[in-house]
């Protein structure tokens, strides 16, 4: 019951926030006061203080609530998966691909190299080998929650935008393969041999067998609506195939000699959605009627990840040192990444100029490749565990709002687009009582 009302009190901080940004005139994105209420409201700031149901007093209270964040994550994934219509793919499909490919490549390449260098400055007890490797990897990894949330909230519409979702759809998918290599290799300079099974076999089955899965579960399911003849129904229906799905891809399978099955939640849920949305009629109200009931799921996603923001990476100066580094050369590597790809496969100005930096926001893959990544061991995990909290509080924060300036300045949102439209809908709501 406590963790219930820590929940709802958790939410109702971060909608509080939203109106307290707005008092004070600052034009950030609802994703970045939903952060900012969740650190509040985190182990670190108000949950020190120990009152029962205001605030989260460890992280093993918000652990107990993750359920919350596997269910918001495929949600988004589900969303993202409208993307991906024949009809925008025909477009837009190719040039994404090759975008997201090199793009995440390119970061992970930069963030190797310079880190690499800076192992030989420092020496190898301050940044180990092993852990520059994997956080080149980790570099390649965008969140699509924050970049969905702002398109979203500020009805983002235009060239840019329409790269830019099929493009943080694909950094999970080569995110995991750049990752599962690089970390064959971190611990091939551990252990001294490299073990082709988890550096190859493993990630390519769990690539191929989650699109399998999410293929197959989107097919049912729109077989399955056609049973139906209200658009609640199949609404309700919709939602429990999320989360059988969701709770399906958290299994694994080992079938011998280290080889295993496992699915990745945001890959098998994009991809039920990529089929619902290109096979069912009615996927159009479904998904629409779906964004509203999610919307205060999302809150909560996003009121919890500022929660679980570990302030107390800010106690080592030499976990600082290399976090800035990694979020400046990142930084660098999503941008100069997106703006060469998109420069050879002709797109405009706009999309050249804007799109890298719609790709800055990082969270929830990477954090998922952290956990991974202890298998290097407790220090060299921790450091890598201290080092990516960083950076994720750092672009959280910031890019949220990067991604709103960015659409703007390409003319995808209209300044001031979210409060017209709310203001317009009030006005509209009291002719009809008047």
């Amino acid at each position: 019951m406590r963790l219930l009302l820590e929940t709802a009190l958790a939410l109702f901080a971060g909608l509080m926030m939203t109106r307290l940004f707005k008092k004070m005139k600052l034009n950030f994105p609802d994703v970045t006061a939903y952060l900012i209420a969740g650190v509040l409201v985190g182990p670190f700031v108000l949950g020190r203080l120990g009152i029962h149901g205001i605030g989260f007093g460890s992280m093993e209270e918000l652990e107990s609530v993750s359920v919350l964040n596997n269910v918001a994550l495929g949600f988004i994934a589900f969303d993202i998966g409208n993307e991906f219509r024949l009809g925008q793919l025909k477009t837009t499909g190719k040039t994404a691909t090759v975008i997201g490919i090199f793009q995440a490549a390119l970061a992970a390449a930069l963030v190797d190299a310079v880190l690499i260098v800076l192992h030989f400055i420092l020496g190898p007890e301050a940044l180990p080998l092993p852990v520059a490797i994997t956080l080149g990897a980790i570099a390649s990894a965008t969140a699509p929650a924050a970049t969905l949330m702002v398109v979203r909230q500020y009805k983002a519409k235009g060239p840019v935008t329409d790269l830019l979702l099929p493009i943080v759809a694909l950094d999970d998918a080569v995110g995991l393969v750049i990752f599962s290599v690089s970390f064959g290799i971190a611990q091939a300079m551990q252990g001294g041999t490299i073990d082709l099974v988890s550096v190859i076999i493993n990630p390519l089955l769990e690539i191929v067998f989650s699109l399998i899965l999410g293929a197959a579960m989107g097919c049912l399911l729109t077989e399955l609506e056609k049973i139906f003849f209200s658009n609640t129904n199949r609404l309700n229906l919709t939602i429990s195939f999320v989360i059988m799905t969701i709770a399906m891809a958290s299994r694994e399978f080992e079938l011998g000699g280290g080889v295993k099955i496992g699915f990745s939640s945001l890959l098998v849920c994009m991809m039920l959605g990529t089929m619902f949305c290109n096979l069912s009629e009615y996927s159009v109200d479904i998904m629409s009627r779906s964004s509203k009931w999610t919307s205060p799921l999302y809150a909560i996603f996003f009121v919890l990840s500022g929660a679980e923001l570990d302030l107390g990476v800010f106690r080592y100066p030499a976990i600082i040192l290399i976090g800035v580094v990694y979020i400046l050369v990142r930084c660098l590597g999503k941008y100069y990444g997106a703006r060469i790809s998109s420069t050879f496969m002709h797109c405009n100005e706009t999309v050249r100029k804007y799109l890298g930096i719609t790709l800055f926001p990082q969270a929830g893959v990477a954090l998922g490749m952290v956990v991974t990544a202890q298998a290097l061991g407790t220090e060299m995990g921790s450091m890598i565990r201290n080092i990516v909290l960083f950076s994720v509080l750092v672009y959280e924060l910031i890019g949220p709002q990067l991604t709103r300036m960015a659409l703007t300045s390409a003319g995808e949102i209209k300044a001031g687009a979210d409060d017209q439209k709310n203001r317009a809908r009030f006005q509209k709501k009291e002719k009809i009582v008047r």
